[in-house]
């Protein structure tokens, strides 16, 4: 590897709820925490792991503005003239 090309890791972690993953980021917040004696920077995010509906199974929807009734009264339509 090529010598101060790369950037710089810092220890840190993603918070989701009350799940918490320690890593390393490129990322720094102004919020940190001391974990096991190493200060990590810490970053709030909405969807993780244990919260993606993909790895949960639990679907979820997020309606912005009526979108999904909207969709939902089209299709119905669409599907009664069949």
């Amino acid at each position: 590897m090529k010598p101060e090309i790369h950037p710089e890791y810092y220890p840190c972690v993603f918070v989701d709820g009350e799940h918490e993953i320690i890593n390393r980021s490129t990322m720094k917040s102004s919020e940190t925490r001391e974990i096991n004696g190493v200060e990590h920077f810490v970053h709030h995010v909405d969807i993780s792991g244990y919260t993606h509906p993909f790895y949960t199974g639990k679907q979820r929807l997020v309606d912005t503005a009526g979108r999904v009734e909207r969709f939902r009264s089209r299709y119905a339509k669409t599907k009664s003239k069949k």
